[in-house]
Order: structure tokens, then sequence, then C-alpha cells
């Protein structure tokens, strides 16, 4: 479907009045992740096979030289975290006996400051109705915000990290990072340990550089930055998105489909949100309906250069899944782009006429447009056997951890660009939706969007508890969007404006190895 739409290298974009132009900031990286030479295969494997040989011996020697007699707080909280991370549905009754006689934690706890992280950490991963987790968590927090000033290097550093990102909420390849160059600090790690721990994170960083180098020259050759200047050049970003999604090895097919079809989707959003006009989202709208390169003949030049990239990506998928008999993965993705350019479109004309809908009204739309049900779709496209027909209908019926974390993704991204998007004169945002509807302030808002984000987190975790509707590493993917959403947008909208934070992080996965 490779269809010249024009000869010229720049498309020529019209510029009619009332586009709601954003004026964003241009990508800060250039051409720096082009560039990489990957390892040898060979070498890579001897070292990978050398790795695996001494990190199973070590655990091996370690946990026959561990005391069962431990029975202390962190050990505790510990394994229950670990055991509920891989949804066993084990007791929160296990903490009771840190309980005094009058149901409040014992206060010689707050000392126990190791105990106490152990505990703020398992907390995070409660369900509804269990109320120890939700005392623990309110407990842990009031005691670590009230210590963490008078502890020494590194526990300081320890406490303020968690409470600033706790592990259920965290990207695995940050957490990693960190956590290796903090134990390095540590009088007492354990030399073996850390090593390994170094050759593991660096080899997987290897990895992803040379993928990263291979999505960095198509997205070049595409040039989108100098044919659609209005929208966001953001793909070193969205590739440290797909990065929290998934890391591991194992998944490299899965993260450069998805990390082709992440860029492609913000591109459309931009059209909508940042660009296009009513009279020319319409027939985009419609043409992506259509699914049909003769749709074409009704779009302007610039939405023709991209439709048609569009299409002939989904070709690419497409003969790359019909080698292991997937080819019918693409129309799931197919049918939630169509789904998501409605909700787009709904939006779009919402913004013309300046109607501001009720926040019930607006959630059945934004909730679309939020994201998390189609790049949770996405995300499955490349993953292996394991992903069936069956959950793909599953992931496309709205089940519950699916709408939690599409709860999290809009009522995060309205909280962070809500007031920039004002400026904009675009469609009002759930915060003031509601502050109509209710009557109420701005903090107001804030405070009872945030209520329903951790409602959200509860929800996700009941639904990772066995029995589970798929398997776990389906619902990994759902778990990790939502952490992605809540590191990227924590602060702002990291994304959008690329500041100090997204730049570290990316730095610390994507470009600095650990020495």
């Amino acid at each position: 479907m490779s269809i010249q739409v024009s000869t010229c290298p720049l498309v020529q974009i019209p510029k009619p009045e009332h586009r709601p132009r954003a004026e964003f900031h241009p990508s800060i990286w250039g051409d720096q992740f082009i560039a990489y030479t990957p390892e040898d295969e060979d070498t890579r494997a001897c070292k990978e096979k050398q790795r695996d040989r001494r990190i199973i011996q070590h655990i091996y020697d370690r946990f026959h030289d561990a005391d069962d007699t431990d029975d202390n707080l962190y050990n505790i909280a510990l394994q229950f975290r670990l055991l509920r991370q891989q949804g066993y549905n084990i007791s929160c009754g296990i903490f009771n006996k840190f309980k005094d006689e009058k149901g409040s934690f014992k206060e010689d706890l707050i000392s126990n400051i190791q105990g106490m992280l152990g505990l703020y950490e398992a907390a995070h991963l409660r369900v509804h109705g269990e109320d120890i987790l939700e005392e623990a968590l309110a407990f842990t927090t009031t005691h670590l915000k009230a210590t963490v000033e008078s502890l020494g290097y590194p526990l300081a550093e320890q406490v303020a990290h968690a409470l600033k990102h706790p592990i259920r909420k965290g990207l695995e390849r940050l957490e990693a990072r960190w956590y290796i160059s903090l134990y390095q600090d540590e009088a007492s790690h354990d030399k073996t340990l850390l090593k390994l721990a170094k050759l593991d994170f660096n080899l997987v960083q290897s990895l992803h550089k040379e993928e990263l180098s291979n999505l960095a020259r198509w997205w070049k050759e595409l040039d989108f930055a100098t044919k659609l200047p209005f929208a966001r050049d953001r793909f070193v970003e969205g590739y440290f998105w797909i990065l929290g999604v998934y890391f591991e090895p194992q998944y490299s097919r899965a993260r450069r489909i998805l990390t082709k079809l992440f860029a492609m989707a913000s591109i459309i959003d931009d059209i909508y949100d940042a660009y296009g006009t009513l009279e020319e989202l319409q027939p985009f709208t419609e043409a992506i309906e259509r699914w049909d390169i003769s749709s074409i003949d009704h779009l302007p030049e610039y939405m023709k250069l991209f439709y048609v990239t569009l299409l002939d990506l989904y070709k690419e998928i497409d003969q790359e899944l019909e080698k292991d008999g997937n080819q019918y993965r693409v129309y799931y993705a197919k049918e939630v782009l169509k789904s998501q350019v409605r909700s787009y479109f709904a939006e779009a004309k919402w913004s013309h006429e300046g109607y501001i809908p009720t926040i019930e009204e607006y959630m059945l739309v934004a909730l679309v447009t939020a994201g998390s049900c189609i790049l949770a779709t996405w995300s499955f496209i490349g993953m292996g056997e394991i992903m069936t027909k069956e959950a793909f209908d599953w992931v496309i019926s709205d089940p519950k951890i699916i709408t939690a974390s599409t709860v999290i993704f809009r009522l995060m991204d309205d909280i962070t660009t809500h007031k920039f998007e004002q400026k904009r004169g675009q469609v009002a945002s759930g915060i003031e939706c509601y502050m109509k509807q209710y009557g109420v302030s701005e903090e107001q808002v804030y405070s009872e969007f945030h209520k329903q984000v951790e409602n959200a987190w509860l929800d996700i975790n009941q639904e990772c508890l066995k029995p589970t509707a798929v398997p776990m590493p389906l619902l990994t993917r759902v778990v990790n969007l939502s952490r992605v959403m809540d590191v990227i947008y924590k602060e702002g909208d990291g994304y959008t404006h690329v500041g100090k934070v997204m730049k570290d992080n990316i730095g610390s996965v994507l470009i600095d190895p650990i020495v």
C-alpha cells in the first residue's frame, strides 16, 4: 500500500483560521539514538548464559543460608507483597500480630524504619475492604514522613523515594536502576549479587539501545517532524513509555510493534487536538472507519500523507503476523483505533461548539480518548501464543481492570493538563465539567479525582488475584500501563512538556550503563 501522495519532501499544510495550535517544543534528542553499535551476538549470548548460571547458583546458596526462624515485620511484609504481586490472595490478617490490645499498630514499630517501609509497600497491594492495610498505609505514611529528615544516608534516600514512588506504581527499569545505585552504597551489600545485578541491567539496556536505534531510523525516514510540524515529536519518550509496559528481552517484537503504533496514535491525537479543523476531522474520521485507501481523495494533503503511512504500517504488521498465523489480531488493532477516533471527533465537536458536558457524559467519551484500552489491546499484538482470540475479546469487553486503568489515565491526564488545554481554548476537561456540575472549587475536584485514582488501583489489585480472567502476563501489561501514567504524569505532563525528570529517567535506562 505504498502509494505516493506527493513527490515533494514537504507537505503544504493549509492554514485556515481557528486552528487549535499548541506550539509544542521540538524533540530534545536529535539523532543521538540512531547511532548505536550493538555487541556481537555471540558475545552477548555468552554473557547472558554466564549471568543466568551465576544468578541461579547465588540465589540457591542464599536460600540455603537463610534463617527460617526470622519472623520480623520487614520479612512478613516483603513476603506478602511478593506473593500478592504474583496473584496469590494471601490474607492481610498476618499483620494483626503487629497491633496492640486497642487495635492500633504498636508504637514500637515507629523506630523500625525498614519494617515500616516494608509495610508501607505491602499496603499498596491492598484491595477493597482490607481495612488493616488502609490503616497500615496511613500509619506508615505519617511516621515515615515525620522521620525521613532525621535519617542518615542511604536510608533517608530510600524512604523519600518510596514516599514519592511506591514500588507498586513504579516502572521496573527505573526502580531497578535506582535501587542498584543505592544498594552499592550500603556497607553490608552483597558484592556478588551487586555484580550480577549490574551485569543483568547493562545487558538488557544494550538490547533496548539496539531496538531504539533501529526504530529511530524508521522514524527519521518518515520525517514527520518536518512534514507534520504541528505534532509532538516524542518518539524517544514514546519508546520509554513502551519500555514501561514491557522491558523483558522476550517481548522485543511486541515493543517494536507497539512503539510504532504508539507513534501513530500520538500524531492522531495531535491532529484532532492541536491542528485539524472540524471540517477536516469529519472526513478523516470517516476514512479511518472505512479503512480504504480511496478515502484519501477527501482529505487535505497533510492528512493524506499520514493516512497512507498508517495503512502501510498496519499492512506491515499484518504481513509479520501472517508468518505465525496471528493475522486475526490486526482486526482488533483496527477496531480500537476506530473507537478512538470516533471519541476524538466527539470531543472536537464539543470544543467547536463551546459545549461543557455533564461529568457523566464527558466520561463516556473521555474514558475512550484516555488511551488505556487502545494501548492495552495494541500491547498484546506482538506477544506470543499466550495471547489468544478469547483474550482479545476479553480486552475489548470493558473488563474491570481496563476500566480502572482508563480511570487512572483519564483523571491523571486531566489533573495535570487541563490548565494548558484551557489556555488553548480546548474542550472542557473533567475538571471543568465537575466544577460546573457540582459548584465546587478546583482543589476539591483534584481531591475527588485523586480518591478515584486510588480506588481504581484497588480494582486493579483485586483483578490481579487468582483466579484471573486471563493469564497474568496479560494483566501485567495493564498494570504496567497504569504505572507509566503514574510516573510520567505525577508532576505534570512529562510526555508533552519534556523536562528534567523525563530527561533523567530516559538517560538512566537508555543512555547511561551502570558502572
